[in-house]
């Protein structure tokens, strides 16, 4: 009987201890409502990690709103009410918590610093992903006003490390959403079919990600150790295009050759300065990737990053052939 009673506790312990292993860390998302945000939240639930959003009060009264609030809602995402300039409410909302994801837009980017000083406060954040989702802005060469915007992500980066707060960098390079309807032509509403103005020579080599995927693969990534302190490059290698390569699909799929137009860097820095805001931050971002190549020219090393794709290949991600298909 004593051998018994033994072997039930050792089975017991070990139940415990495999029902600790697989306890998903709790995360909560900081601009979930946003252009990419929604897309975290909504991995985040798929995923079976506790999820939870951070939302102010006026977010909630808000009818545009409604809808994609009321989807969280039901796909089982719980509501903290809060506010990124209320240190209060931060600190009471992180300790209910384990991860934090911040989604804030490009003018909130540089207030990242009250989430930092939350965290510093809670005590308990095991780690904290800021808002990124884009070009890796410590390997970048680009023009105002894109360079501004991506020395304040830098900025983040710097606390965060001054801070010890343990950490993950996300860059999703580019949202697919964004470029890959228009063929990347900021005044198209679809993929040309008669003329494309190409950026520079064409040939610098751009990625494109569906942005469920980058969802997907940024909760992948929050209970890994593989990625505690590193970058994430989402670099799919079928979403790695050149300007002229994705013509010449997208030239495939309507059977049809367009007239093509050069841009030259000389043109492409003009533009930007004689381009109004917003414009002139899109151009500028636009010279960073396509003609500069700043998301594929350097090799991403195991001292500071991880590639996603290489980490999950679990994960079907949607293909640039594929999406452009949607629109044949």
């Amino acid at each position: 009987m004593f051998k018994a009673l033994n072997n039930c506790s050792f089975f017991n312990h070990l139940r415990r201890g495999r029902k600790k292993m697989a306890e998903k860390s709790k995360i909560l998302i900081i601009g979930g409502t946003g252009y990419i945000g929604k897309f975290i939240v909504e991995a985040g639930a798929k995923s079976g990690h506790p999820t939870f959003l951070l939302v102010r009060e006026a977010t909630l009264s808000d009818p545009a709103k409604a809808p994609l609030i009321e989807s969280f809602k039901k796909s089982g995402v719980t509501l903290i009410i809060g506010d990124l300039y209320d240190h209060a409410s931060l600190v009471k909302a992180f300790k209910q918590v384990d991860v934090v994801i911040s989604t804030v837009g490009h003018n909130q980017l540089g207030d990242q610093g009250k989430i930092i000083a939350a965290i510093k406060e809670a005590g308990n954040i095991k780690k904290f992903y800021p808002s990124e989702f884009g070009n890796d802005v410590d390997r970048t060469n680009a023009v105002e006003p894109a360079k501004t915007a991506f020395a304040i992500k830098a900025q983040i980066r710097r606390a965060i490390e001054a801070e010890g707060i343990p950490h993950t960098y996300v860059s999703s390079n580019c949202f697919a959403g964004y470029f890959l309807p228009t063929l990347a032509q900021p005044s198209g509403s679809a993929p040309p079919r008669d003329k494309v103005v190409i950026l520079g020579d064409g040939n610098a080599k751009v990625v494109f990600n569906d942005e469920h995927d980058i969802g997907t693969y940024t909760i992948k990534t929050v209970d890994d150790p593989r990625t505690l302190n590193k970058i994430v490059y989402i670099k799919p290698p079928h979403n790695i295009y050149s300007f002229n390569e994705l013509v010449a699909l997208w030239e495939k799929k309507i059977g049809k050759t367009l007239e093509k137009v050069y841009l030259s860097e000389e043109q492409v820095l003009k533009n930007i300065q004689e381009s109004p805001v917003p414009l002139n931050v899109v151009l500028s971002i636009s010279h960073s990737i396509f003609v500069k190549g700043d998301q594929t020219n350097f090799e991403i090393k195991p001292s500071f990053g991880v590639e996603a794709s290489e980490l999950y290949p679990d994960v079907k991600y949607t293909t640039v052939d594929e999406y452009l298909s949607r629109f044949v």
